[in-house]
C-alpha cells in the first residue's frame, strides 16, 4: 500500500498552471464598481515629488523608467484596504504562501504600491529561479505550497498591446539557468521575444504570479496611462522590503482578518510605567515620543 501518497484531487486547473508556468490570470478578480473607487482614489491624489510623502505614502520609484510608484499604498483609503483580503484570490494565496496548519499559519503584505506608467515607461527582466532567493522562492513539497512570495497586479485600466504590459518567461520560476540572452529578450526598442511573453490585461483582472518568476515590463508606447496596484504577499513571519510600517490609525480600523494580514505578529511589548515625575523619567518619555 502506497504511503504519503499525494492527493492530486485536493488541487485544480488552476494550481496545475500555477505550478507548471509560475503565473496566472484572475479574469474580472474585482468588479467594475471598486475599479472605478480605485480610479477615482488615483485621480484624487496629489502629484508627489520623488520620496515625497503624503499622510503614510510616499512617492518611491523603483527606477527613472518605470514610472511614479506609491509605496505604501494601503493607506491611501478604503478602497485600496479592500483589496487586503480580497475573496478572488486571498483563500488561495493562503495556500501558497501562508503555510496552513503550522504554528506560523497565515499571510503578510510585505510591499504594496500603485504604479502610474505613461509612453515610455519600462522595466527591465529581473528575478528568476536561479538567484536562489529564499523571500521570492517557488517550492511544492510534502504535498504542499511553500512560496516565498505571490504578487497580485491588479488591472485599473486595460492593458494590450503597446500599453506597457507585464512581461514573463514562463516556468522561469523553476530555471536553474537565466537565458543566454536575457537582457535582449525584453528591451526598451523592440519589447519582449520568445521565450518571454507579454500578458494582457482586462481592467479588473489579476495577474497573480510568484516573485521568483523572470518578468518585467513592456515599453509603453500608446498615449495615456497604465494604472494597476501590486499587492506582494508571503509567510506571516515576513518583514517590509522597504522598512514601511502601517500606521496605527490604519489597524486600528481595519476588520481583524485585515488587520492580521497586515499585521500577523503584534508587538510584544512590557507594560508602561508611569511616570513618576522625576527629571529623569520625563525626558525618557520625551524621548520615547519622538
Amino acid at each position: 500500500m502506497e504511503t504519503n501518497a499525494l492527493n492530486f484531487k485536493a488541487f485544480d486547473e488552476i494550481d496545475f498552471l500555477f505550478d507548471l508556468r509560475g503565473y496566472h490570470i484572475l479574469r474580472n478578480a474585482i468588479d467594475p464598481q471598486h475599479i472605478k473607487d480605485l480610479n477615482a482614489a488615483y485621480d484624487n491624489f496629489p502629484n508627489l515629488e520623488f520620496e515625497q510623502w503624503h499622510g503614510n505614502v510616499q512617492r518611491f520609484d523603483n527606477n527613472k523608467e518605470c514610472g511614479i510608484e506609491l509605496q505604501n499604498i494601503v493607506e491611501a483609503g478604503e478602497p485600496f484596504e479592500r483589496l487586503i483580503d480580497h475573496p478572488s484570490w486571498t483563500p488561495r494565496l493562503h495556500r501558497y504562501c501562508g503555510e496552513p496548519g503550522t504554528y506560523i499559519d497565515g499571510l503578510f503584505i510585505d510591499e504594496c504600491f500603485a504604479s502610474i506608467r505613461r509612453t515610455g515607461g519600462y522595466f527591465g527582466l529581473h528575478s528568476g529561479n536561479w538567484e536562489a532567493i529564499t523571500r521570492t522562492q517557488y517550492r511544492f513539497d510534502a504535498g504542499k505550497f511553500a512560496c516565498g512570495q505571490v504578487n497580485i497586479l491588479m488591472a485599473l485600466t486595460d492593458i494590450g498591446p503597446g500599453d506597457g504590459g507585464t512581461v514573463v518567461i514562463p516556468g522561469s520560476h523553476k530555471s536553474n539557468f537565466p537565458h543566454p540572452n536575457l537582457h535582449s529578450l525584453n528591451t526598451k526598442d523592440a519589447g519582449p521575444t520568445a521565450p518571454a511573453i507579454e500578458v494582457h490585461l482586462n481592467k479588473g483582472d489579476a495577474l497573480m504570479f510568484c516573485d521568483a518568476i523572470c518578468h518585467g515590463a513592456s515599453p509603453r508606447t500608446n498615449p495615456g496611462e497604465r494604472r494597476v496596484c501590486i499587492y506582494r504577499y508571503g509567510p506571516s513571519w515576513g518583514s517590509t522590503r522597504h522598512g514601511y510600517r502601517y500606521s496605527k490609525e490604519l489597524l486600528n480600523r481595519l476588520t481583524p482578518a485585515r488587520r492580521k494580514i497586515l499585521d500577523p505578529v503584534p508587538d510584544r511589548l512590557p507594560p508602561k510605567k508611569a511616570c513618576c515625575g522625576s527629571k529623569a523619567c520625563s525626558s525618557q518619555e520625551t524621548a520615547g515620543a519622538r
